[in-house]
């Protein structure tokens, strides 16, 4: 085991050198140095170095075990581990004899959060105790038995410079520990239980194992996603580029020309074409006027109609006499045009132009013959294609065998259609030059080869996403993400056997013994391996020394003879309540116990709604005087 991956609490603690409240004692073993722990005026705690190296030690981790060796004082309560912060905890592993109880409490989100497991420590028995972490999987190993095992919320594990880590106490004045402690670790290894415990089996790849590679494949597939659309986006972009018709033109004042366009300019009235992507001047155009003894008159005979425009937008037409408005209609005065060509309008003339796919026929715009784009090999068929000319146009046929691709294309296999494809079934399939492409449906994401449908909530708790956000969800879990635990107890999907109670957990359930029995290793599913507590042969009963111990079935009871010697008082933590007193406990100012002849024993329960700076709010629980 690598020194640098654990840290041994007692030995960075040096124990030896504290006296107060610790005591040097034998251990389950000699190998390592053992600690009773028995008194209330101690602080144990890490000094600045040693939380120095556990906040490196948990950086960014992931895996590690909480592993521990101890006897707990029979019927007692308190804090094995606790690592905190000033007045919040990141980790705290506790220990109820009162409930019968181990907690784990940790952080999440900055919240906490408490796994309790039923089982007593707190016998006055040697027990080795492992809290194994995996990402989001918990195992709790008891005296080298797996005893649960759950899935929680990640904890959090950067813990910050102010943070320190007790023993045997919660801080300086709750939770403390009476009993011995030895062999104390916090392990960063997966599978750190297998130091305490060598013979168990491995868990492998362990969860963390499991969501690293996980989230590694999740990487992948959107980085090949992305490298897909980018290679997507590149092929149409290069079969847009293929199936362009660009066209020659000039842009003259804003104003863009095709190849062979005419037009008139205002100033100096040039006569311009448009050749090869530049404007060539042409010949001064002639205006319109009379000549009269050597001077520019108006013609007597001819009245030019008023003009509805300012000025400025007048313009003089060719070899007329009269102005009009900017932007006159002169293909309606008349100006034929031949079948194949079409007039157009120009500052101060209409024209004939050619229509597409026609050309002039000796110079002449009003009359137009078809071009054969095939023969002229002015078409864009590519390969596997037949050109046809068509009236103005012409179109792309497939040879034989071969099947279209888009108006320019044809590919010798229809891949798509005959199935001869990789496409995932939820992708849809196109024909290409080259082959074919894959695209997934919307629901679903991936590279069209592997597509996987998409829930936008997610599935919880190791549920499966199994179409567009539908979930299958794992035994013990429901909802339309997984979301809700099935109680399998209240539901009465679970017959426990009687000397156990059904208590559900999430995504399962537990047979835990009921007060008065333990399990006897077995831990068999339904609670049969829950046996009776023989209280008066293991001494942990509360006889006084004036009564008789019986052992009943799940509990005890105390014979007392009749006489004055049956007093009715109550013995407590070595001490004698009479009967009939009341009082409330150091550790727990929560609740009040009384003493009452014969009465039955329950135990104390902390109360949520108690403030004790504020005023106590109190459970009462009976302590028996049998």
């Amino acid at each position: 085991m690598d020194p640098d991956l654990q840290i041994d609490i007692i030995t960075e603690l040096d124990l030896v050198n504290t006296t107060l409240g610790v005591t040097q004692v034998s251990g389950l073993h000699n190998a390592s140095k053992a600690f009773l722990f028995q008194d209330t005026e101690r602080e144990i705690h890490a000094a600045p170095h040693v939380s120095e190296k556990l906040m490196q030690l948990f950086q960014n981790r992931s895996e590690f075990t909480f592993l521990a060796t101890l006897q707990q004082k029979a019927s007692t309560s308190g804090v094995i581990l606790s690592i905190r912060e000033l007045e919040h905890s990141y980790f705290e592993l506790e220990s109820s004899g009162l409930r019968d109880e181990i907690r784990f409490h940790y952080r999440f989100h900055g919240k906490m959060r408490t796994e309790v497991f039923p089982y007593r420590l707190a016998d006055g028995q040697w027990h080795r105790i492992a809290v194994s972490l995996s990402a989001s999987h918990l195992l709790l190993h008891v005296d080298c038995n797996r005893i649960y095992e759950r899935v929680i919320d990640p904890p959090e594990t950067n813990l910050t410079p102010e943070s320190n880590l007790w023993l045997g106490q919660r801080n300086r004045k709750h939770g403390f520990f009476k009993g011995v402690i030895q062999d104390v670790k916090i392990i960063f290894i997966p599978n750190g239980y297998i130091t305490q415990c060598p013979n168990l089996n491995r868990t492998c790849p362990t969860c963390s194992d499991f969501l690293s590679l996980v989230q590694g494949i999740m990487d992948l597939q959107e980085l090949l996603a992305k490298m897909t659309a980018k290679l997507n986006y590149a092929e149409t972009r290069l079969s847009q580029l293929e199936d362009c018709h660009c066209e020659k033109t000039c842009q003259v004042n804003g104003l863009i020309y095709r190849d062979k366009d005419s037009w008139v300019e205002d100033d100096h009235c040039r006569n311009c074409t448009c050749k090869i992507t530049s404007a060539v001047d042409g010949k001064v155009c002639d205006r319109c006027h009379c000549m009269y003894s050597h001077q520019f008159l108006v013609k007597v005979t001819e009245t030019c109609p008023p003009l509805n425009c300012s000025e400025k937008d007048h313009v003089l037409p060719e070899n007329q006499c009269c102005s009009v408005c900017r932007g006159h209609n002169f293909c309606a005065e008349g100006h034929r045009c031949g079948e194949n060509s079409e007039c157009k309008n120009w500052n101060t003339k209409a024209t004939c132009e050619c229509k597409n796919g026609y050309l002039s026929v000796q110079g002449d715009s009003a009359y137009c013959e078809d071009i054969d784009e095939c023969a002229a090999k002015m078409h864009y068929c590519h390969a596997n294609t037949v050109c046809v000319n068509l009236p103005g146009s012409y179109r792309c046929d497939c040879v034989a065998g071969y099947v279209r691709v888009d108006d320019f294309s044809c590919t010798e296999h229809d891949e798509c259609g005959s199935g001869q494809h990789r496409c995932d079934e939820n992708a849809i399939c196109t024909n290409t030059i080259r082959g074919h492409s894959c695209t997934c449906k919307p629901g679903y994401v991936g590279n069209g080869t592997v597509c996987r449908a998409f829930c936008e909530e997610g599935c919880r708790y190791g549920g499966t996403c199994v179409a567009p956000n539908k979930c299958l969800c794992p035994s013990g879990f429901t909802g339309s993400h997984c979301e809700k635990d099935i109680d399998e107890c209240a539901e009465g999907m679970i017959a426990c056997h009687s000397h156990s109670r059904c208590v559900n957990l999430p995504g399962w359930y537990h047979c835990e013994c009921r007060s008065g029995f333990h399990d006897n290793g077995s831990y068999s599913p339904a609670g049969e391996s829950c046996v009776d507590i023989d209280e008066c042969a293991l001494k942990i009963h509360t006889c006084w020394n004036d009564s008789a111990c019986v052992n009943l079935p799940g509990g005890f009871d105390c014979l007392c003879p009749s006489g004055p010697s049956c007093t009715g008082d109550c013995p407590h933590e070595g001490g004698l309540k009479r009967n009939g007193q009341v009082w409330t406990l150091r550790e727990d100012r929560c609740s009040v116990c009384s003493c009452k002849v014969r009465s039955g024993c329950s135990q104390p329960t902390f109360s949520w709604l108690c403030f004790p700076v504020l005023g106590m709010h109190l459970t009462q629980a009976l302590v028996s005087s049998k």
